[in-house]
């Protein structure tokens, strides 16, 4: 949403269900809820359609990456590599990096492998890719977890999972690694936490089309996006610090996904400060649209609650919740919800935000004829959302919601799970799928814009050419200008790479 253009708005009183405040009911007195006790609540509605959920109110110890076999420890001194040592390593071993400086991809296609970071006198091992190298870590192994790295200056990522379920990322220095910083990607159950991550021109923590997840204890800044819970379910966001990125957290549902929901996400108890870092982010990408100065996000994501946050300095709007018809950069997808419903917002506290906010907000202050500094700004459709203590902020859309009938989450301490998920089977048919939704998807929606070019454009390109796609994968050349160039996949298996090449032409969504 740039700057100029945050929503296709209808400036108009009726584009908001309460209408306007008339006569005497903006000086009625407020309702006060006592939110330092009260209800709690107890989790979302269960879309089991959508998503096999188990115990959802587990206890924070939860078996993500829990081991299921005792193996040997092998340890990688300055100067060894690290690749080598994990196709040495076998289902159980922990991988133990001394301080030093590598310059390398790893690949972890294994279950049950431990990547550690010794930290000796405050020096880490540090990957470096010397802004040649695309990504640092890539796994695809269950039970994955990696700790205490530094890594730097690699274009693509720091740490991605593809399709890797039960992981840990924690305790990791992250500084300017292209477009995501620690991007889970198709996983499910699973920690991201005590990570420093900055610099990152799309998302610092991005969580794809993942379920279960817990992002805590982070400190994420100088990024596009700080925090980013994207076509993705039961996850709860707490205790961050986000601050100087361009929009701080946000709950999205990206049209054209093979996962069309968001739902189910908690968002409490961070501090989100001065989100407004001018936008670098890709020209016509979902998050080059968002108006720098943005503290929390809502677009089509349903069932998300907002407790507890400092929402301090952003100088567009403390809190934005849109609907996808209002959205720029967004193409319209038939089989998602473009409304954000159940939206719930709690206490926080809000302060010094939307100081500088940009002239579209300006013009929807005046359909409710407020006067101020927007703490909340609420555009389009939203059915079923709620707020408490709603006197306590200037907001714009969010008359008409009702009176929430809980004041806390304190019923849910995560959504993590008490067994590790079984792994996929990605054999037969089911590997190109697989593959599909772990790698491709991170990149590619079927008709709109993200990092490369939409699914259908491929298609008209390769039609039946599937060998194509599949030498391309393994090296691909940079044809358009107005995209940044594939990273090549060439640790994928030249049948691996034909079963995603068939896979992408058979998509119709």
């Amino acid at each position: 949403m740039s700057s100029g253009k945050i929503l296709a708005i209808v400036l108009v009183a009726g584009a908001f269900a309460g209408g306007l405040y008339l006569g005497t009911s903006q000086n009625s007195a407020p309702v006060i809820t006592n939110s330092a006790s009260g209800a709690s609540y107890s989790g979302g509605y269960d879309k089991s359609a959508d998503v096999d959920v188990t115990d959802k109110v587990a206890k924070k110890k939860s078996a993500a990456a829990e081991r299921t076999v005792e193996g040997n420890t092998l340890v990688v001194n300055d100067g060894d590599s690290i690749m080598a040592a994990v196709q040495l390593a076998q289902p159980g071993d922990t991988i133990q990096v001394m301080p030093g400086t590598y310059y390398e991809t790893v690949y972890i296609d294994k279950d049950d492998i431990r990547i550690i970071g010794v930290i000796k006198e405050g020096k880490r091992a540090t990957l470096d890719g010397r802004g040649q190298l695309n990504d640092a870590i890539l796994y695809s192994g269950n039970n994955f977890v990696v700790e205490n790295l530094l890594i730097t200056k690699y274009k693509g990522n720091a740490i991605m999972g593809q399709a890797g379920n039960n992981f840990e990322i924690r305790n990791n220095i992250i500084i300017d690694t292209g477009v995501y910083g620690i991007f889970p990607q198709l996983g499910k159950n699973g920690i991201v936490e005590y990570n420093v991550i900055s610099g990152i021109e799309d998302a610092a923590i991005y969580v794809g089309m993942s379920d279960n997840i817990h992002v805590a204890y982070n400190d994420v800044f100088d990024s596009v996006a700080g925090i980013e819970i994207e076509n993705s379910r039961h996850a709860i966001v707490e205790d961050n610090y986000v601050h100087n990125n361009t929009g701080g957290i946000l709950a999205f549902i990206t049209p054209g996904l093979p996962i069309k929901t968001t739902f189910d996400v908690i968002i409490r108890n961070n501090f989100i400060s001065a989100n407004n870092h001018k936008n670098f982010g890709a020209p016509g990408s979902t998050v080059g649209g968002i108006p720098a100065g943005t503290g929390i996000l809502v677009m089509a994501a349903d069932d998300v609650v907002i407790e507890g946050n400092i929402i301090t300095g952003n100088k567009t709007a403390g809190i934005l919740i849109t609907d996808h018809h209002n959205a720029p950069n967004t193409t319209i997808d038939p089989e998602s919800d473009p409304s954000p419903d159940g939206v719930m917002i709690l206490d926080n506290l809000m302060y010094n935000n939307g100081y500088d906010t940009i002239d579209d907000i300006k013009a929807l202050m005046l359909t409710e004829f407020k006067q101020g500094n927007p703490d909340i700004i609420r555009v389009g459709d939203s059915a079923d959302s709620c707020i408490i203590n709603r006197h306590r902020y200037v907001s714009v859309g969010v008359n008409s919601w009702k009176e929430c009938e809980f004041t806390n989450t304190d019923g849910v301490e995560t959504y993590l799970l008490d067994e590790p998920v079984p792994p996929r089977d990605i054999s037969g048919e089911e590997r190109g799928k697989v593959v599909y939704l772990g790698i491709c998807a991170g990149c590619h929606t079927y008709t709109g814009r993200m990092i490369g070019p939409p699914v259908q454009i491929i298609q008209a390109l390769y039609m039946d050419n599937p060998q194509g796609i599949s030498d391309y994968i393994n090296k691909p050349i940079k044809k358009r200008d107005d995209y940044p160039e594939m990273p090549p996949q060439n640790y994928l298996d030249p049948e691996t790479r034909m079963a995603v090449a068939k896979y992408m032409l058979s998509r119709t969504n």
